[in-house]
């Protein structure tokens, strides 16, 4: 299969099942394959998730929210990590809680202060992952000027699939983000709508924060984002996707 760039990823893939350090100075520590795709590779290696906000457009101007002129973003701690089958909690004071459907990336080595070439080289693969949000929390959060941990932060809130390796996916841009509520489409998006690309996205979190083996960078939702239950009618099933590989999650 082709990767990303030509002849980078098959490198890249000796390099990780070698532990041998790469050309750029990067260090494979896994031990293969095998540990990336098992779910506790994120809640035992990785240390955080970094969710990017308002990377879509129409997401953005669909909340009445601006379009950002650089990145932000927030945090949600790996307690929030659901894997397939498993339930979301919704907390009981929680009047409303919304889905957003995300491409997730996840880091491969540790990056700070890295170029674009960089964080290209240490991507180990892809996720489709839910960013829940407890809006109405979030909302007054936001009147108040206060941070979103309250609202992005509960326990089970980021069901992710399992990790499919960097190799696989031959166009980041190319793949169509989908969620489905009992089967009724409710969000689909290109990646290549994405106000800021992925490499240059973690670039500039690098920058910020050291970005450490193992962690997830959620690079922003779709339109369409709302609630998959109510207490009247909760959803029996939602089903998230990417078109290029079948990715699925049940929350």
């Amino acid at each position: 299969r082709r990767g990303a760039t030509e002849g980078g990823c098959r490198s890249a893939q000796r390099d990780w099942r070698s532990g041998r350090r790469t050309r750029r100075g990067g260090t494979w520590t896994r031990s293969g394959m095998a540990g990336l795709r098992s779910p506790s590779y994120l809640t035992t290696v990785g240390s955080k998730i970094v969710a990017v906000g308002r990377n879509f457009a129409a997401h953005a101007r669909e909340l009445g929210n601006e379009v950002p002129a650089r990145p932000f973003f927030f945090i949600k701690p790996r307690s929030a990590y659901v894997f397939e089958g498993k339930p979301v909690e919704i907390p009981h004071h929680c009047e409303r809680v919304d889905y957003e459907v995300e491409l997730g990336v996840v880091v491969g080595s540790q990056l700070k202060d890295a170029t674009v070439q960089q964080v290209e080289d240490s991507i180990a693969g892809y996720t489709v992952a839910i960013d829940m949000t407890a809006r109405d929390i979030q909302t007054v959060l936001k009147e108040k000027r206060l941070p979103w941990a309250e609202a992005k932060g509960y326990d089970t809130f980021c069901p992710v699939s399992p990790i499919i390796p960097k190799e696989q996916v031959a166009s980041v841009d190319a793949l169509e983000l989908w969620l489905k509520v009992d089967g009724e489409e409710r969000q689909r998006g290109l990646c290549e709508l994405m106000v800021f690309k992925v490499p240059e996205l973690i670039a500039h979190v690098s920058h910020i924060m050291t970005l450490e083996e193992g962690d997830m960078v959620l690079t922003g939702t779709p339109a369409g984002v709302g609630r998959p239950r109510t207490r009247q009618h909760p959803a029996s099933r939602v089903l998230v996707a990417w078109t290029q590989r079948r990715s699925y999650i049940n929350a």
